[in-house]
């Protein structure tokens, strides 16, 4: 019985979104290596396995640990943090364990404090702006692969880049224009450096192009993560349709206010997080209600959703009709902004089949 904010999981959309990218990158093919950051669950990775996956990537050296329970391949998709040096060490000498670079002061540091050989990309930058290298910058790219070439403990494993603009988008088209954009970039420095290092990996990661593209034959490897939930956020971008989304929040009523068209529920930021999206004639909303079903839950009630969030309470505009058809007890079933986010903070998740708990690291 739900008495409090749950993250619900439908498995069987879940595993058919893993089966869908796992197929796409059979047919490219191309080394699926997809992100974990999303759902941090051992028992959710298991479920990639069965699709055929042995490599997988995380965000973080912690995640990398507790992935290792499991898995024995691990990239760490974040510009590597000298001071976890230990840890580092530590990893490396029981798995394959590969590293994010981009600078050469990175590079050398690990060159001096290193135990354990490594793997090492270099972060390139495609357009997002976060982090990484700029394709065309042949000094800088020069000088790190010139520190990682005199090391005896670190091997050169290609570039990386992630299209964190994707985001952004708000069609297919521009997802796509995303998509050729970075082609153009792999292209340039496949041109300049395969020769130099035949046995490079190219490798690519953000969930709007990897769900709507589907030539990859100019990459050796795909990372997407947030795929495996989907959300919200993904559905306006045009990376997923509504009912490809796996995982809603399930909130108790505790409140109503028929003056002011609101319900108030048991599920705030500490919970959803507050990440948001603008929606025309709407605002911003913060997650949409669906239709509850016995196992799982159906579709959206387009003029019900979250208008605002505090540390525990959300309000949700609903329409007389809609207030009339709920009382304080109930329980109300929303689809997040962001799935990444709210699974973060939930910790754990409900299956709607057999209400199983499956437990986050």
């Amino acid at each position: 019985m739900i008495t409090k904010p749950t993250l619900l999981l439908d498995e069987d959309k879940c595993r058919q979104n893993i089966d869908q990218m796992s197929q796409k990158a059979r047919l490219n093919d191309v080394i699926f290596r997809p992100h974990f950051k999303t759902h941090q669950s051992l028992e959710i990775g298991r479920w990639f396995r069965e699709s055929g996956v042995d490599k997988i990537t995380v965000s973080s050296l912690s995640m990398a640990e507790n992935f290792a329970a499991e898995w024995d391949d691990i990239t760490v998709a974040f510009p590597v943090n000298i001071l976890e040096i230990e840890t580092i060490n530590c990893l490396a000498a029981k798995i394959a364990l590969n590293l994010l670079v981009e600078s050469r002061p990175a590079v050398e540091y690990l060159n001096s404090h290193l135990e354990n050989a490594v793997g090492v990309f270099i972060k390139i930058d495609t357009g997002y702006h976060r982090t990484g290298i700029e394709p065309l910058d042949c000094e800088t790219l020069d000088s790190i692969l010139g520190a990682i070439e005199s090391s005896r403990r670190i091997s050169f494993k290609g570039f990386l880049s992630h299209a964190g603009h994707s985001y952004k988008c708000r069609s297919k088209q521009e997802i796509l224009l995303v998509h050729d954009q970075s082609a153009t970039a792999i292209a340039e420095l496949r041109q300049r450096y395969s020769a130099r290092f035949p046995d490079l990996v190219f490798s690519v990661g953000d969930t709007p192009t990897c769900s709507v593209a589907n030539d990859f034959t100019m990459v050796d490897e795909m990372r997407p993560g947030n795929f495996v939930f989907y959300d919200l956020a993904q559905n306006q971008i045009g990376s997923c349709r509504i009912n490809q989304i796996a995982a809603a929040m399930a909130c108790p009523i505790v409140a109503i206010h028929k003056d002011r068209n609101e319900i108030v529920i048991y599920g705030g930021g500490v919970h959803f997080s507050k990440e948001r999206m603008d929606v025309e004639n709407r605002g911003t909303i913060f997650g949409y209600a669906v239709e509850s079903r016995p196992v799982g839950w159906g579709d959206i009630f387009p003029d019900m959703f979250i208008k605002s969030l505090s540390q525990e309470h959300g309000v949700v505009s609903a329409s007389k009709e809609e207030i009339s058809n709920h009382a304080i007890g109930d329980i109300l079933t929303f689809l997040p902004v962001h799935s990444c986010m709210t699974a973060n903070l939930m910790k754990s998740y409900m299956t709607v089949a057999d209400n199983r708990m499956i437990e986050r690291f």
